[in-house]
């Protein structure tokens, strides 16, 4: 049986009769499936078209990604039935790359040890044992969203036209950016100030562009906020219903990459003083502007279109202050002298 660290170790057992010896063989060999010595890759290579078929195009890119980078150079050799949680950790530590790579390159592993589960080649998923890798505090949404300044100073340095409309799109919507390049016209509801939410575009494993449903797989709808309706108006001039309202310059369809080539986005760190200024980072500043203007979890969870509530509530800053205010309700007390305030209390009640 494998140990640990996944090599093969003999285990010596006694029986009092031949017959008790060959029963516990005959179980032993019964029990093991012939198909338990192919490698993770030729695993992989029999299922990669079923895992694909599975998830969206976007997680199938990350997937081979994190395949031929991580997985396969670390794990690619080992026989399924040696693959152990101890080994798939150490594989992990060695892996230098942020901690949501490792997430997917994590994922695809347990992917296809599940596979080999239901296949009945394993007893049981090593990966699922695993906890996964934390994310640094310096990643935090709230942390990397924009001041209200920086916003006005960003739209100020794009040139006036449809990268514009685009960066104020995801900034006063929150909406992904493979969502906002798939909205059309007749997404827009001037009447009750919303956008409909019901697509989005994603590369493919090619590079290609895919029309498929939102992240959560439900339509829902953005506000219209003031600052973002004068923008809406004019990407909506000349347009047909079915037209996309923010097209790039030539009509075809924008991604955060266009928009990041046609700005000169490392301008923009510069003049913002923020070097790791993503595209997406405009998605967490709307998300945390709602929630420090007191909008509740559960609408800010609807306007993101959040699969759940824990995902949201990264965004509020409630807990931020929590230490300062539980000091000061402590410091209220004790100046008031807490013996005293107790006897107060104790007397009022009648006790």
């Amino acid at each position: 049986m494998p140990d640990l660290y996944g090599n093969w170790a003999e285990r010596a057992r006694t029986f009092r009769t031949l017959s008790e010896a060959k029963k516990e063989l005959a179980k032993a060999v019964a029990g093991k499936n012939p198909n338990g010595a192919m490698t993770l890759t030729q695993w992989h290579e029999r299922h990669w078209s079923a895992i694909e078929a599975s998830v969206r195009p976007g997680t199938a890119r990350a997937y081979a990604v994190a395949w031929r980078k991580r997985v396969r150079p670390t794990l690619g050799h080992l026989k399924l039935e040696a693959i152990t949680s101890p080994l798939i950790e150490t594989a992990m530590v060695g892996w230098d790359c942020s901690p949501s790579t490792k997430v997917d390159a994590l994922a695809l592993i347990s992917r296809l040890l599940d596979a080999t589960r239901r296949a009945r080649i394993i007893d049981y998923n090593p990966a699922r044992e695993i906890r996964r890798p934390a994310q640094d505090a310096s990643t935090s949404p709230t942390s990397r969203a924009l001041t209200m300044p920086q916003v006005t100073r960003m739209l100020e340095l794009i040139p006036a036209g449809v990268y514009r409309h685009y960066a104020a799109a995801l900034v006063f919507t929150g909406m992904r950016a493979g969502e906002a390049t798939a909205i059309r016209v007749c997404d827009v509801d001037l009447a009750q100030g919303v956008l409909r939410v019901s697509r989005s575009f994603s590369p493919g494993l090619n590079g290609e562009l895919i029309e498929q449903s939102p992240k959560s797989h439900k339509e829902r709808q953005v506000p219209i906020v003031k600052a973002f309706l004068p923008y809406v108006d004019e990407a909506m001039r000349d347009k047909e219903p079915d037209d996309l309202l923010l097209s790039g310059p030539n009509g075809g369809r924008l991604v955060a990459a266009n928009l990041r080539r046609a700005v000169d986005w490392a301008t923009i760190r510069t003049a913002l003083a923020r070097p790791d200024l993503r595209v997406h980072d405009l998605r967490h500043t709307f998300a945390t502007i709602l929630f420090d203007a007191g909008a509740s979890a559960p609408d800010v969870q609807a306007v993101l279109g959040h699969s759940s509530l824990q995902v949201t509530e990264r965004y509020s800053r409630a807990r931020e202050g929590v230490a300062r205010r539980a000091g000061a309700v402590f410091d209220r007390v004790t100046a008031r002298g807490y013996g005293t305030d107790m006897a107060h209390r104790r007397e009022g009640s009648g006790l």
